[in-house]
Formats: structure tokens, C-alpha cells, sequence
């Protein structure tokens, strides 16, 4: 076995051991005793803060011009602007969902043209909106735009093609006087 110096030997009594030397040693800090208080800095103290717009301090400057809606009082001396308003993007939406709808829906007896109109509407009052500035929105507007356009069409077609299926068949009904109309017509009966 190797032998083993006494300073690092484990089972050494503890005067023996000695810890090993490391060849850096940090600073220690001063204590808090050592440092200096604010008594004994020689000369004045510096005076108490004061409230804004009084004696010493300048007063905030006037809230600048913004748009939206006004922010507290002085936010913008402080270099925070108001809040901004946020886009008006509420038709542009209800024009494309409407018109979604109605295209889905154009075979619903006619709820597809009542929805295509008010897709059409809601989507001319979105885009005069977004070219305003007041929306951000401008393609949702014209998606709607052009949904409610085809619902109304597609909608119209199929609404005009029940009707005249509707009419065409009560027409036949009504009008239908021939006397051989024998459910049984069909069959072949033999003579006896």
C-alpha cells in the first residue's frame, strides 16, 4: 500500500490535520462597523424631496394631444402616453361570419338571402371603416362582402327554383282532369 501523509489523513487526530493551501484567497469585506454612516460625511445634508409644482421642482407639463382615450393626469410628462383606442373591428367580423353563414345555409328557404343582405351591408360599413382608420380589419370586411354576395345568389337560385317547383306541381293538381287516372293502371287484368 502507498502510505499516506498525516495532514490528510482522515483518521488523524484533528491538530494533526491541516486543510489544504489553495492558491487563491478572496478579499474578505470590511465589516459594518468599518464603513462610513451619514453622520459622518463632513458637510450639509441634502434637503428633503418636495412635492411636484412646488418651490425647487418644476410642475409636470400639460398632457399632449393624443388620440383614444385620455390616460391619467401627467402620464404623458412622464413620458407614457394614454391609452389607444382600440380598432373598431366589429363589422368586418359580423360580415364574414354572416356571410359564411349564408353560403352554408343558402338552401335554408330563403335564410341564405336574408343573411347574404346583411353580410353585404355589414361588410360595406367595415370596409368604410377600415379605410377610415377606425378598423384594421379591411380583408374580413371584403371576405364578408363577397360571401354575402355569392349567399345572396346562390341563396335567390335555389329559392326561386322551390318556389317554381311549388307552383308547377300545385298547378298540375289543380288543373289535371284526366278521367283515366287509375292508380291501378298499370296491371294487367285478364277477361274471363
Amino acid at each position: 500500500m502507498s502510505e499516506r501523509s498525516d495532514s490528510n489523513d482522515p483518521w488523524a487526530p484533528p491538530e494533526s490535520r491541516q486543510p489544504d493551501p489553495s492558491p487563491y484567497q478572496p478579499p474578505t469585506a470590511p465589516g459594518v462597523h468599518d464603513q462610513p454612516t451619514m453622520t459622518s460625511v463632513p458637510g450639509e445634508l441634502p434637503p428633503p424631496p418636495m412635492a411636484p409644482g412646488t418651490y425647487g421642482y418644476p410642475a409636470p407639463a400639460p398632457p399632449a394631444a393624443s388620440y383614444g382615450y385620455p390616460g391619467y393626469p401627467g402620464y404623458s410628462a412622464y413620458g407614457q402616453s394614454g391609452w389607444q383606442q382600440a380598432p373598431a373591428n366589429g363589422m368586418g367580423i359580423t360580415a364574414l361570419v354572416l356571410g359564411i353563414i349564408s353560403v352554408v345555409l343558402f338552401c335554408a328557404w330563403g335564410l341564405g338571402v336574408v343573411l347574404g343582405i346583411l353580410a353585404l351591408i355589414f361588410g360595406i360599413i367595415g370596409r368604410k371603416k377600415a379605410n377610415r382608420g377606425e378598423a384594421n380589419n379591411h380583408g374580413m370586411a371584403l371576405a364578408g362582402i363577397i360571401l354575402g354576395s355569392v349567399g345572396i345568389v346562390i341563396g335567390g337560385t335555389v329559392l326561386a327554383f322551390i318556389i317554381w317547383t311549388v307552383a308547377t306541381e300545385a298547378g298540375r293538381d289543380a288543373y289535371d282532369d284526366n278521367s283515366d287516372n287509375d292508380p291501378f293502371g298499370t296491371t294487367l287484368t285478364v277477361p274471363r
